[in-house]
């Protein structure tokens, strides 16, 4: 007689997951959130490749810092590419006989700014004048916070390019940020008399007011200072010369901290302020604004019709379009 086996199904049970917040979209604006792309069109010397290694880390997290470029690869290649991947803004590099330029425009239908890049300087370059250079890797985890001075004369172009640079870094709310996540700050100021911008990038950081040097690095890294030319453990606090490793506190450059900041900075002190340039480096001239990327009519031209289609040819010289 045969015997019946009873077989149970096992029952598939879907994991949990966590609601998560959507991805590429900016809790605060409820946008997609600013991502780019940085890359040349045309041949590059040396420098200006270096520039645009920089650019991509300054531009960090959200931005493809090895992104890959071939000579064949025309404009509307990237342009492909970006809306699949949620790419908003392009910084485009080239070079013309005698000059460098940077455009800034947003995807996918403009409009584009160029720049005259006037002076630069590398990041390696700002490091090396420094005595003591700092750059963690953990610094690159936020983007940067976005500062711009001198930009509210009422002029159109100027006004278009401040929307441009506060919408290719995401937005923050000052109500919900977290002050750990604030590691950076982009600087542009605007020369209304020299009609230069100078583009500068900083590390924030902050320290406790009133604490020497050896006292923080002694709290923060929890090493066992070097007692051994010392009478008393109490000379490594008193000890001649506290007065040069704390820098004079600067009450316009001191906060009072909401909330801890690491294991020195604490809630309800005062700490101060303090930049320290990264780099890169640039004293940028703005030319021209196009309505459509990298094409279309002339919103604004520094140098009129005439001088605005010179530099149009100039500038177009390295851009392939099909």
């Amino acid at each position: 007689m045969a015997r019946l086996h009873n077989k149970k199904k096992k029952a598939f049970v879907k994991p949990a997951v966590k609601k998560q917040q959507q991805a590429g979209v900016d809790h605060i604006t409820g946008d997609k959130v600013p991502k780019s792309f940085v890359f040349a069109r045309g041949k590059l010397p040396g420098p200006l490749k270096q520039l645009q290694t920089d650019l991509r880390k300054l531009m960090l997290p959200f931005t493809a810092l090895k992104l890959k470029e071939k000579k064949r690869n025309n404009l509307k290649d990237f342009l492909n590419v970006a809306g699949p991947m949620g790419v908003t803004h392009f910084l485009i590099l080239s070079k013309t006989a005698t000059t460098p330029y940077l455009r800034v425009a947003r995807t996918p239908q403009g409009p584009t700014l160029t720049f005259k890049i006037h002076d630069y300087s590398l990041a390696i370059d700002v490091a090396k004048s420094q005595l003591r250079p700092r750059c963690p890797q953990d610094l690159f985890k936020n983007s940067p916070l976005i500062v711009l001075s001198g930009f509210g004369s009422g002029d159109q172009h100027l006004k278009l390019t401040t929307i441009m640079f506060q919408n290719i870094f995401p937005a923050i709310d000052i109500n919900t940020v977290k002050l750990s996540s604030c590691q950076r700050i982009v600087l542009l100021n605007y020369n209304k008399e020299t009609k230069l911008i100078d583009f500068r990038h900083y590390s924030i950081r902050l320290q406790p007011v009133g604490v020497s040097r050896k006292i923080r690095k002694f709290v923060q890294n929890h090493q066992v200072p070097d007692l051994r030319n010392l009478q008393d453990v109490s000379d490594f606090v008193t000890k001649a010369g506290y007065g040069s490793e704390s820098e004079a506190d600067d009450e316009a450059a001191t906060v009072t901290l909401a909330s801890d900041l690491g294991r020195v900075n604490r809630a309800s002190t005062k700490s101060a302020v303090k930049l320290q340039e990264l780099g890169p480096r640039m004293t940028l001239q703005l030319i021209k604004i196009e309505e459509g990327l990298c094409s279309g009519g002339v919103i604004f031209s520094e140098y009129g019709n005439g001088g605005g289609n010179k530099n149009k040819q100039e500038n177009e010289e390295d851009v392939e379009e099909d």
